[in-house]
């Protein structure tokens, strides 16, 4: 008989690919079992990472992979598709030559047949990586041109700032804040405590200290403008 290898799983959703794709941890996780028992393998444990993006590798749950590689605890890792790891070709080649092929660490999908061993293997591999980088590419450039046509429909994007609010869609000024932001730099100047103001005009001082350090003019030139 022969040694049973070791494998480590890696998962990885977001909340927009499992929304779009379904590809839920619980369905990956399935299907790595799955192979494991297949191939006879010790499934040693599954590290998954739950909301992250493969837009780069600052993840906890691929470094602890790295780290189970680098310290040779498997023999193999597995994953449900290459761009769990990542999406970036880049990441990909550091993944396959600076951890798996360094650390004598085979790579299996369960959804793509690719054997890292070999050389047609390994490009194969380079192959999914790029396709694996247009997608996420292409998501991005889709993205952006959703949020242009957001402002082109002159509709707010991003972080509401303080003394509006948005109706509609659109950015608004709201008065009542915005009176208190005046009268509570008014008071400031003279000479009034950040306590004083707080008790004045029911404000809890650390939302006051954020308020008093907004300059009116440059916020009204910079949001007023996008007002509907």
């Amino acid at each position: 008989m022969g040694i049973t290898k070791k494998a480590v799983g890696y998962i990885r959703v977001s909340t927009e690919e499992q929304a779009r794709e379904g590809i839920s941890l619980d369905a990956q996780a399935e299907r790595i079992r799955a192979l494991a028992v297949a191939k006879d393998w010790e499934l040693v444990e599954i590290i998954e990472d739950k909301g992250f993006s493969g837009k780069n590798l600052e993840r906890p749950g691929i470094q602890e992979l790295i780290g189970s590689c680098c310290g040779r605890k498997a023999d193999v890792a597995v994953v449900y598709k290459v761009d769990r790891l990542t999406r970036k070709q880049k990441d990909l080649w550091h993944l396959l030559e600076d951890v798996f092929d360094k650390n004598g660490v085979g790579l299996v999908s369960v959804t793509e047949p690719f054997d890292t061993t070999t050389a047609t293997g390994k490009a194969f591999l380079g192959m999914l990586g790029v396709f694996a980088q247009l997608e996420r590419d292409m998501i991005s450039e889709r993205t952006t041109e959703a949020l242009g046509e957001k402002r082109r429909q002159r509709e707010w994007v991003g972080r509401i700032p303080a003394g509006f609010s948005v109706n509609e869609k659109h950015l608004k000024e709201d008065p009542e804040v915005l009176g208190k932001l005046q009268k509570a730099k008014r008071l400031r100047r003279e000479g009034r405590s950040i306590r004083n103001i707080s008790g004045a005009l029911d404000i809890p001082k650390s939302t006051l200290h954020r308020l008093l350090s907004v300059n009116l003019k440059t916020l009204k030139s910079r949001y007023l403008n996008n007002l509907a």
